[in-house]
């Protein structure tokens, strides 16, 4: 693509200015030259407002906010354009002077400073987005305060053409070097094509608060009519900012997460805290040393009073948005100590069950032989028929306790060898609808109401099915033992989809636990001796740890503990390909 190419929008857009200093040249001072200049410049302008317009609907979310701000800037230039053209053309007369079309002109700079200092090439946090909002609202609020301060009253209470065009002509040129100020600090801490886009509308800026200067000259000398050269600049400025943001959907602007100096970050504020400690100068400086009539002294006192209500407001709302977003602070960091603590609890855990493994698997082993010899040989002791009653008695309590003792052994090698098996898509319902059956079988006659509610979308997972209905009958017998001495209650056991998950809980209306973090700890119980080994929950801890799940457990605040159990669930590619493995 060649140069020309490239650069076409502004190409053309040079085209047209040179095209309107021709017609300036060429045509003589009249109404012709009036009609041509007001209506081609409402146009361009309207143009501009559209293309700007047009940006904040089709660009990206974060780019909206500074295409639309842009867009009222150059609305209310036109405003102003299409009251010169209503005056010269419609009513051929001159624009009175004052006007309400020297006020839309004024504030249209406005919204352009806003769109800059928003700085859409950066990323930005919501409290701080909101925090900068209204610094910057109250700015704006104080420099329109200032206008009606200084302005209004030579317009609107007592009319003095001088001094009305003095602080006019002062404002308006503060207010467009602060534009020049704010685009050139966008320029030198952006990159790639936003520093374009800031170059060009400081160059597009700096030329027309150059024209504005010299046409504000030859208003003052009486050498302005409309057509004139005087008028190339601000034609030219908005040409080139039309062509800039015609040509920046071709750009690359990227957002990025830019690193202001903290001492930078102080600057907004403190000219919000400048601005709201001006306001009892200027009402004091009204009292004592304004030299203006009577007239004018209480319009600006009112002024000063309304802008205090007004910046009042804004501090007000901007300690209430603080205030909330150091709640909101509050709140996150309260979770993300809960998830740390919860993770390092996990973590203990997990060396708590390793560390433990690794020493009961070679003691187990050690323990299984000779209490394997001891069942033996107290088994052919019984047998023996010279034993008397009190003997026998003594024998049976032998064989029961070492039977115990090895069933206590083959748990702790089932806990310490513990290894995942064959893994299968398991439904998660029927399984638990057989394990809740087998677990009341075991508990005949008993005043425990089970309630079982199973999601009909409830995914399924990656597991094995023997591993997991022993989580489930263990999670299940441990809720039934502690409901049996209160003489029954409810337990209540519901299977949902959350997201991708499989969440199941098991909620009773027990006594609760009485320590929630120790529950998963091996050899923890409550239960009378003899009755469990405080193994079986440790055992559950790890299956769901094999099953890349989660597991919790937190009493209610009205009485009873839950178990809350997450498992992945499979994936729609992993299930398709499980199905055609299968068949």
């Amino acid at each position: 693509m060649g140069l020309l190419s490239r650069h076409r929008y502004f190409a053309a857009a040079a085209g047209m200015t040179l095209m309107y200093a021709v017609v300036s040249l060429t045509v003589p001072k009249g109404m012709a030259l009036a009609a041509f200049s007001d209506g081609f410049g409402t146009s361009i302008m309207l143009a501009a407002a559209a293309v700007t317009f047009n940006n904040a609907i089709t660009r990206p979310a974060l780019q909206r906010g500074f295409w639309a701000t842009m867009a009222l800037g150059f609305v209310l230039w036109s405003l102003n354009q299409v009251g010169w053209a209503y005056y010269e053309i419609v009513l051929r007369q001159d624009l009175p002077d004052p006007s309400i079309f020297d006020v839309v002109l004024f504030f249209h700079v406005v919204p352009m400073i806003a769109a800059v200092a928003w700085r859409p090439d950066w990323l930005k946090k919501d409290g701080r987005v909101y925090m900068t909002a209204l610094n910057f609202l109250m700015l704006l609020g104080w420099w329109v305060l200032l206008y009606a301060f200084l302005v209004f009253p030579h317009e609107y209470v007592v009319w003095n053409a001088a001094f009305d065009a003095l602080w006019y002509d002062v404002l308006y040129q503060m207010e467009n070097g602060l534009l020049s100020v704010v685009l050139i600090l966008a320029m030198l801490t952006s990159s790639a094509g936003w520093r374009k886009l800031y170059g060009n509308l400081l160059a597009a800026e700096v030329f027309y608060s150059v024209g504005s200067r010299l046409l504000d000259r030859a208003i003052s000398h009486h050498a302005y009519y409309s057509g004139s050269l005087y008028d190339l600049p601000w034609v030219g400025a908005v040409l080139w900012m039309a062509a800039t943001a015609v040509s920046a959907r071709h750009w690359d602007l990227q957002t990025s997460d830019f690193r202001l100096h903290p001492g930078w970050k102080k600057v907004v504020p403190r000219l919000a805290m400048f601005a709201i400690l001006s306001l009892p100068i200027l009402g004091l400086w009204t009292i004592w040393l304004d030299p203006s009539p009577a007239s004018i002294r209480n319009f600006r006192l009112l002024t000063v009073l309304s802008g205090m209500l007004l910046l009042g407001s804004f501090i007000f709302l901007r300690q209430f948005v603080q205030d909330h977003a150091l709640i909101r602070l509050l709140h996150e960091s309260r979770r993300a100590f809960d998830s740390t603590k919860s993770l390092q609890n996990q973590l203990v855990q997990k060396e708590k069950l390793a560390s433990l493994g690794a020493l009961v698997a070679g003691a187990a082993q050690e323990i299984d032989h000779p209490l394997t010899e001891i069942v033996n040989y107290s088994e052919q002791l019984w047998t023996q028929e010279r034993l008397n009653d009190e003997q026998n008695g003594l024998v049976r309590k032998i064989v029961t306790q070492a039977q115990r003792s090895r069933d206590l052994v083959a748990n702790l090698l089932r806990f310490a060898r513990h290894a995942p098996g064959e893994k299968a898509l398991v439904d998660l319902g029927p399984l638990l609808r057989r394990a809740t059956q087998m677990v009341e079988w075991q508990h005949p006659g008993s005043k425990i109401q089970v309630r079982l509610s199973i999601d009909a979308e409830l995914p399924r997972v990656w597991g094995n099915v023997n591993q997991l209905f022993q989580m489930f009958v263990e999670i299940i017998e441990n809720a039934m033992d502690a409901l049996q001495p209160s003489g029954g209650g409810m337990l209540l056991i519901s299977a949902q989809r959350q997201g991708g998950e499989a969440v199941l809980e098991f909620s009773d209306t027990g006594p609760g636990i009485q320590e929630p973090l120790r529950v998963f700890d091996p050899f923890y119980t409550t239960k009378p001796v003899g009755k469990g080994t405080g193994l079986g929950l440790s055992v559950v801890y790890g299956g769901v740890e094999d099953h890349a799940g989660q597991i919790t457990c937190h009493n209610k605040p009205e009485g009873g503990a839950v178990f809350l159990l997450k498992l992945p669930g499979a994936t729609h590619e992993a299930a398709r390909v499980a199905g055609a493995s299968l068949s």
